[in-house]
């Protein structure tokens, strides 16, 4: 879609179907696979069942052979293999961390690549999902900000890391389907456990990877929808976070369509510090910024939105700051939250992590005024998966490269 402004700066591109001539199901509605069903030969009655059971199997159960949907004729299934496939990203590397943080870093059907993050936690597990192949942002704090925008990831890539996490995981639920009778059309339906909901490990999702969310919109919204359909994923709105850096005039639409809280990467309350940190700011300033916060729809006190707040040496973290920050929030009357993330080193970066002290009383001053600002304990620094260290290749760029790559980002965003 078009992203208001200058210039749309992002450039899609084609993305090729892995199964070849087979046509990719995952990240397809139910609509949508009733329709390729039909384009496929069959009539619109049986592709509606079909694609019901087709759902079912592939969001709820995780299965990937069309062999294993039990409650389909055998003689059906040889033709879905034959149309259809059901796929994930492909593993390129897998990674664990000594916190129990795991990152994969994976390749799309064309070979770009990409990456997520599970971090798991006594009372809950969060994966970080991406949305683009590298990013059109510039964040001078953020790795992934040192590479080029390649392309958008297509719904089914953005849906396909959540149900590969749960691959990995090993939370599908085991048995026969409940809620569905045999086929009519098979006399020979294979037996099995009855079916078992088994516990989640997997319980939130937080769209902080690679890209800006707002900047592929369509395909976050398709994702999302199938993450939070009750008969797919089954992910409650209210365990998912879309983060954004400030694209001021999607906000209230993500809001309206999507209706997931909301993060946003704040990181500085003066115009000079963050057109320096965040250069998107010099198009969408703090204050523009912070009235689309309040006027997110759906935002309040029982769903308030999280400020996200690198602690950078020297640069955004005085006392001054933290006031100024305080003073911002209630001026803008806003239901908020302060995430406060020490910075997370990567090769290359030109900036330094606050001080333990220094955040700690940075976070008193603005606990002091009310509002909350919790400390992000860092997680998976050992293996480059910690906030802001998410980048496809492992390279090191020098400083010349990153001005360059500034500057043309900068020139991009006018």
């Amino acid at each position: 879609m078009q992203i208001p402004g200058h210039i749309d700066p992002v450039t899609t591109g084609t993305v090729p179907l892995r199964g070849g001539n087979r046509i990719d199901l995952v990240g397809l509605t139910r609509d949508a696979i009733g329709g390729v069903l039909v384009e496929a030969g069959l009539d619109a009655k049986a592709a509606k069942l079909r694609a019901k059971q087709i759902w079912h199997w592939i969001y709820h159960r995780g299965v990937t052979d069309f062999e294993a949907m039990t409650d389909i004729a055998k003689t059906m299934r040889p033709w879905l293999t034959d149309r259809f496939i059901i796929g994930r990203p492909t593993v390129r590397e897998a990674q664990v961390s000594s916190d129990g943080t795991r990152k994969w870093l994976l390749a799309a059907a064309d070979g770009q690549e990409y990456e997520m993050v599970f971090i798991p936690d006594a009372d809950r597990g969060t994966l970080c999902v991406s949305s683009q192949v590298g990013c059109t942002l510039n964040c001078r704090f953020c790795h992934t900000g040192t590479m080029r925008l390649v392309r958008n990831l297509a719904a089914g890539e953005i849906v396909g890391q959540v149900m590969l996490a749960r691959d990995e995981l090993g939370e599908w639920p085991k048995g026969t389907m409940a809620g569905f009778g045999p086929d009519p059309e098979d006399d020979d339906e294979e037996e099995g456990s009855h079916y078992t909901a088994d516990g989640r490990i997997l319980t939130n999702i937080v769209m902080m990877g690679m890209g800006e969310p707002l900047y592929n919109f369509d395909e976050v919204k398709g994702a999302l929808k199938i993450v939070m359909d009750g008969d797919g994923l089954a992910l409650s709105r209210r365990r998912i976070t879309l983060s954004t850096s400030g694209v001021v005039p999607m906000m209230a639409r993500a809001g309206d369509e999507i209706g997931v809280n909301l993060a946003v990467s704040l990181h500085a309350v003066s115009k000079e510090v963050r057109d320096e940190i965040v250069p998107l700011n010099r198009k969408y300033g703090i204050e523009e910024l912070l009235q689309a916060c309040a006027d997110y729809p759906g935002a309040g006190n029982s769903r308030r939105i999280t400020f996200e707040y690198v602690m950078l040496k020297d640069k955004n973290d005085s006392d001054d700051d933290a006031r100024e920050l305080v003073r911002l929030i209630r001026e803008y009357g806003l239901h908020a939250k302060v995430n406060l993330i020490p910075f997370n080193p990567w090769p290359g970066a030109m900036y330094e992590c606050s001080t333990p002290e220094r955040v700690r009383a940075f976070s008193n001053l603005i606990f002091k005024s009310g509002i909350s600002a919790p400390v992000r304990t860092p997680r998976g620094r050992d293996i480059m998966a910690a906030c802001g260290q998410l980048k496809s290749a492992a390279t090191k760029p020098t400083r010349a490269e990153l001005d360059r790559i500034a500057e043309e980002k900068q020139a991009a965003l006018g």
